[in-house]
């Protein structure tokens, strides 16, 4: 869900800064803890979609108090099933991409590579909305590109690497659901658009169930419960702090996520990040947060207008 879906659902604002702050870092923490979850099961033998579908279930939790607040079922009526087609099927292609990346690379690896994601969605936005980029943000997203490639290490073998390629197709998935979110976001309520694409979750999961699922052993099946909970509350946690504090002051703090990640995956698998990865990400968070920056500086001059 984007910072835009959560806004639609989270109504007029009631400006509480700070309260939103420790929303959104409170939101990256469920987050880290979703993907450490993830990882967890995926090192255990279960399929990344049996992990989609429990994710999906679980996601009904914040839905159902979107739909209760947005006046019952009768918001769940649409005229434009394609465009939600599309935006499902767009959106899981980031989710399945980025459980698979947590799978197999490094937990902070990977969290590190979803943050190119707002890089991908400038250039989509300029490429497919026909959105105008100026040059201070075109010049942010190819230094934040660079800092992918710092990640990620040029270099013939490792750019091979399965968990790398899926890290960034994930990340490209991502920026594609916010693309359509944008599009269809124009005529459908939040709710509805995260209604459809967490019953396509479950029904693409559910779907897959022939083809290997496995039976969870108890602590398995926990940590399967325990991961869509930690998306839900997650979700329910980036809309109060877009209810809280303006975007501009609370987006800069989903750089947490990769500090909570660092520590959970060092004192669960010992992991140590690589230096360039935090030289990469250090990069890619800079030009993400300037993205972030100028947009705002630009909004605030239409309204001044």
């Amino acid at each position: 869900m984007t910072d835009q879906l959560t806004a639609d659902a989270a109504g007029a604002p009631t400006q509480h800064v700070g309260a939103g702050i420790l929303s959104r870092v409170a939101a990256m923490v469920c987050m880290a803890t979703m993907f450490a979850l993830v990882k967890w099961v995926s090192l255990r033998g279960v399929p990344v979609f049996e992990t989609l579908f429990f994710r999906s279930v679980f996601g009904f939790l914040p839905l159902a108090v979107y739909i209760v607040r947005a006046g019952g079922m009768s918001v769940m009526r649409t005229t434009r099933p394609v465009g939600h087609l599309v935006r499902a099927a767009i959106g899981l292609l980031g989710v399945v991409g980025g459980y698979m990346a947590v799978a197999h690379l490094p937990l902070t690896e990977a969290t590190a590579l979803q943050f190119s994601a707002p890089l991908f969605m400038t250039a989509l936005s300029a490429l497919i909305l026909r959105e105008h980029v100026g040059r201070h943000r075109w010049a942010a997203v190819a230094i934040g590109f660079i800092g992918v490639m710092i990640m990620v290490r040029p270099e013939p073998t490792h750019m091979a690497n399965i968990g790398t390629a899926f890290a960034l197709i994930g990340a490209v998935g991502s920026a594609g659901a916010m693309i359509a979110i944008r599009q269809i976001s124009r005529t459908e309520p939040g709710p509805r658009i995260v209604f459809y694409f967490t019953v396509t979750g479950m029904v693409v999961g559910l779907a897959s169930a022939p083809f290997g699922w496995v039976k969870p052993d108890p602590l398995t099946l926990a940590a399967l419960v325990g991961a869509g909970l930690a998306g839900a509350f997650g979700q329910l946690l980036l809309t109060q702090a877009l209810r809280l504090a303006p975007v501009a002051v609370v987006a800069p703090f989903d750089y947490t996520q990769l500090l909570w990640a660092g520590l959970i995956a060092f004192f669960a698998w010992g992991e140590v990040p690589r230096p360039a990865m935090l030289a990469g990400a250090a990069v890619v968070a800079a030009s993400g947060l300037y993205i972030v920056y100028r947009e705002a500086r630009l909004r605030a001059a239409a309204r001044g207008r």
